[in-house]
């Protein structure tokens, strides 16, 4: 049983390690698609036991889609 528990808690790591830099991504490139993925994972990410970060990651997404949506409206 420990071992499934620490499979999992490393998968949700992965996923909300994943998200973050997808935030960046959002925030760089591609805010729409980037950071639906990102806030997917995030998600994904705290469900899956990595409840502070996941949480964060999703909402670092959200802030990387908005932030790069205006900055994009303003050029």
């Amino acid at each position: 049983m420990a071992t499934s528990t620490a499979r999992s808690i490393s998968a949700a790591r992965i996923c909300t390690i994943v998200s973050f830099v997808f935030a960046v991504l959002a925030l760089l490139l591609n805010p729409v698609l980037f950071g639906v993925v990102g806030l997917v994972l995030g998600v994904v990410g705290a469900v899956l036991g990595d409840k502070p970060l996941g949480w964060y990651a999703a909402g670092a997404n959200v802030v990387a889609m908005l932030l790069s949506m205006l900055i994009l409206s303003a050029l």
